[in-house]
């Protein structure tokens, strides 16, 4: 396919919110009231003790501004332009995803990249504003900050496939908006989103270790403050690297069977 469709299909989710400045503005509050107030309570958490679950102040503080950041790279309002896999299944608008000479499987790619390139905009944007601010610490050294970058490619590539399991999870359940958001849930408790993981009871980090969910935060965060140290890197980038390939094979072998089940509903 030509770069310059590529490049089409990239832009369609992100144009959506260039196009609509009070959203772009709206995200931009909401990101600040985000960080302020995490930087708030976990400032407040350590004002009366040096160190938690092996956690200093500024630790727990960098980690916790940075998954609020992070959680940008993959929160685009999709449901306001009706661009979601549940939206288009029950519009019957679906089908047209299996008429164009671009694969579905292509397209979802390319329209996600697009929203991960215009989330990491953000992202970079307000990481320099935390860093310049001091709320978040800077890597200590080049070697974390190498290490890091890519656990953090490696994770957002893990967490692509989990939301597309979870769009492809429509095509046999069509209306289960309620599951999905527990679901989507789910995957941010997992995933260390809400709160580092180990400060979670032991059989719940456990459990965590079976699933790819902490491959997709917790991983990369934990390396940027020290928590897994730079000699251990290799063995938690290769296991990211294990979900990234396990979790390609049971996607694509979900949209074959996807393929299957197209139908036309609603409007």
């Amino acid at each position: 396919m030509p770069a310059v469709h590529a490049w089409r299909v990239a832009r369609v989710t992100p144009l959506g919110e260039l196009h609509a400045p009070p959203r772009m503005t709206a995200v931009l509050l909401r990101l600040s009231v985000q960080v302020v107030l995490v930087a708030s309570l976990w400032n407040g958490l350590y004002a009366h003790t040096g160190t938690t679950a092996g956690l200093d102040r500024d630790q727990a503080v960098t980690y916790a501004v940075l998954a609020v950041l992070a959680s940008r790279l993959r929160e685009l309002d999709q449901y306001t332009g009706r661009d979601t896999v549940l939206q288009h299944l029950h519009f019957g608008t679906i089908v047209y995803w299996y008429l164009r000479p671009l694969p579905p499987r292509r397209y979802y790619a390319l329209r996600a990249l697009g929203e991960q390139l215009y989330g990491l905009a953000w992202a970079l944007g307000g990481y320099a504003v935390c860093v310049a601010a001091g709320a978040v610490e800077p890597p200590a050294s080049a070697a974390v900050a190498g290490v890091f970058a890519l656990s953090l490619l490696l994770g957002q590539w893990v967490l692509y496939y989990v939301m597309l399991v979870l769009d492809q999870l429509c095509f046999w359940t069509v209306r289960n908006n309620a599951a999905m958001m527990i679901l989507i849930f789910a995957q941010n408790l997992l995933s260390g989103v809400y709160a580092p993981l180990w400060f979670f009871p032991d059989w719940f980090v456990t459990l965590s270790s079976f699933l790819p969910f902490q491959a997709t935060l917790s991983v990369p965060l934990s390396l940027y403050i020290g928590r897994i140290p730079v000699s251990d890197a290799p063995a938690e980038l290769a296991v990211q690297a294990a979900w990234v390939v396990v979790l390609a094979l049971f996607t694509r072998f979900l949209w074959r069977r996807a393929a299957r089940r197209v139908i036309s509903q609603g409007g």
